[in-house]
């Protein structure tokens, strides 16, 4: 462990979902989730190489992004965690993304929460969120978990607005 931070759970639970480490076998849905945002979709080797190194970056630095599985159903219906992103170790991103299918149900705002207090619980004073500006649900989200506008950079790719919550 390279930090100062207790390591974040990696097993959480809300009233309807279930947020856990990634296993290899997710590899499959996460190549569909990747194609839903009208990118190349990563072959399954690919996808299953991201998995076992991001296990491997879980281990190492005390954060991940876990999947979310809804309880009832069982299906998996994205990711959400804390990333270093373009943040830092000390002062990671929390991150998120379902199907489109889960989007509207509140699920993101549920799974985030719980992301929220595992992130408190390692002893972290600073959470950042980055959003491109033209995502108005990812807006909703931090604005119900208390995130506020910070700042704005640029990339290729346009505007990112910096969010920022204090712990």
């Amino acid at each position: 462990m390279t930090s100062n931070f207790v390591p974040m759970e990696f097993q959480l639970k809300t009233e309807r979902l279930d947020l856990n480490m990634w296993e290899e076998s997710d590899a499959v849905w996460m190549r569909q989730l990747v194609g839903e945002r009208g990118v190349e979709m990563p072959s399954l080797d690919e996808a299953r190489s991201q998995i076992i190194n991001m296990r491997k970056r879980a281990a190492e630095n005390g954060i991940s992004l876990l999947t979310i599985r809804r309880q009832k159903e069982g299906d998996l219906i994205g990711y959400c965690g804390l990333i270093i992103g373009r943040s830092t170790l000390e002062e990671p991103e929390i991150a998120y993304e379902l199907f489109r299918s889960s989007h509207g149900k509140g699920y993101a705002t549920e799974a985030a929460s719980v992301v929220l207090d595992a992130a408190i619980a390692t002893g972290r004073r600073r959470l950042w969120s980055t959003v491109r500006i033209w995502n108005n649900a990812s807006f909703r989200v931090l604005e119900k978990l208390r995130f506020e506008r910070h700042h704005s950079t640029w990339d290729e790719r346009g505007e990112v607005v910096w969010n920022v919550r204090e712990l």
